[in-house]
């Protein structure tokens, strides 16, 4: 049935191996520009978001309570906003139009911070522009889909791997090269500079470099109005394997609240080993998410996301009772592997749940980010007020355990039937 997400493991006397579908999908030349543009897309983020709230807060003199909100709504508004460019994309059937506005959005937010570092400069970028600019993120994923399609739809998971190991990689080089380049200024601001360069790059990139394509038919887009989109996100087939990945996400978002005070609490470390710690971790991931999209593609997505997830809570287990500087070092392989799990296989899995409306399910990436973040400050609030911040970390490995059974018993049965 159309829109209804393929979970089957493919067969595995009657495809190729990943590692050529990786390859083949490396030699096309929309796929390199594509994951080009989306390194530059990350470029951004890992130029501004460690010092977003060090500009917000110490430098334009937001309370910490206006910052918090303003976080928060702006999180809304992406999700929106990715929804709704998701669903435009797939009516009008250009998403090259729409990223070419977005990426605007990200010139001028950014550039604006820079040029006029206000308050209402500052609240109108966060609040606006930049989540306007964030929906880039679904549009290219989206972009990337119709070009696996037009290689073959099952290379989606090598090809979506490759770009996602992409963003990986502009969070390992980015910051530390923003760092240095601000290490004899007294101002975080010049980081808002290099991110507009960077949007303004990735504009002349997809203007020039990546070609017009369209996902879907625009009639069958048209066919389906804006209200009827947002029912089948509602949809409880939709709803309850969002919930599911959300659940499993939220383990991420409550690892980046509770590692940094782990280290530093409970395990006796200090700054420069959460440092340490979160470079190898991320550098781990960039080689696992290729390793996880051969994996995928043998055992299909259900079971990977499965066998990641394990991998993940048995992490956040063993975090929650650390209490020496080596545990954390030692348990860094664990964590590269699996979160390189959880940030790249939901990607394919998310969008196969729409899948002939490769816009609308690309979405569904945004709307997962914005739940996991959510259901992460929840368990972070609940934690903390009823026990330590290894506690937790258990309280974390629990949620991602709940999500991992609501997935099997939703897609368990599908995923372990054979392709025809």
């Amino acid at each position: 049935m159309r829109g209804r997400a393929e979970l089957t493991s493919p067969s595995r006397g009657t495809v190729p191996i990943m590692s050529s579908s990786l390859l083949t999908a490396m030699r096309n030349p929309v796929i390199r520009a594509s994951m080009l543009a989306i390194f530059l897309f990350g470029f951004g983020g890992a130029a501004t978001s460690p010092y977003q709230s060090v500009v917000g807060i110490t430098e334009l003199g937001l309370s910490d309570a206006f910052y918090s909100a303003l976080i928060f709504v702006a999180a809304l508004i992406n999700v929106v906003v990715s929804v709704t460019v998701g669903i435009v994309a797939d009516r009008v059937g250009n998403y090259r139009t729409l990223m070419l506005a977005v990426i605007l959005f990200g010139v001028v937010g950014y550039g604006m911070v820079y040029a006029w570092p206000t308050k209402p400069s500052f609240v109108l970028a966060t609040l606006l522009l930049l989540p306007i600019y964030g929906a880039l993120n679904s549009l290219l994923f989206a972009y990337v889909r119709t070009a696996a399609n037009d290689m073959g739809g099952r290379d989606a998971a090598a090809v979506n791997s490759a770009v996602r190991a992409a963003i990986s990689l502009s969070w390992v080089l980015v910051p530390g090269l923003v760092g240095f380049v601000l290490s004899a200024r007294g101002s975080m601001l010049p980081a808002y500079l290099l991110a507009s360069l960077g949007c303004a790059a990735n504009l002349i990139l997809v203007a020039f470099l990546l070609p017009h394509k369209a996902g879907v038919d625009p009639a069958l887009g048209k066919r389906l109005s804006y209200l009827a989109s947002l029912a089948e996100i509602l949809s409880p087939r939709v709803l309850g394997r969002l919930i599911a990945i959300a659940l499993i996400s939220s383990t991420l978002h409550v690892n980046a609240a509770v590692l940094p005070l782990i280290v530093t609490g409970a395990a006796g470390g200090t700054a420069t080993d959460i440092g340490m710690v979160v470079g190898v971790v991320a550098l781990l991931e960039v080689v696992f998410i290729l390793v996880w999209a051969r994996i995928q593609y043998r055992l299909g997505h259900v079971e990977a996301l499965a066998l990641g997830t394990a991998v993940y809570v048995v992490y956040m287990a063993l975090l929650g009772f650390s209490d020496r500087p080596w545990h954390i070092y030692a348990l860094t392989l664990v964590s590269g592997f699996g979160a390189a799990a959880l940030i790249s296989i939901p990607i394919t899995y998310l969008q196969d749940l729409i899948a002939d409306r490769p816009g609308l399910g690309s979405s569904l990436i945004a709307v997962n980010i914005f739940l996991g973040g959510a259901l992460s400050a929840a368990l972070f609030a609940i934690g903390t007020r009823f026990s330590d911040y290894s506690g937790t970390a258990l309280l974390g490995a629990t949620a991602g355990l709940l999500g991992l059974v609501l997935l099997l018993m939703l897609d368990g049965k599908r995923a372990r039937v054979p392709a025809s």
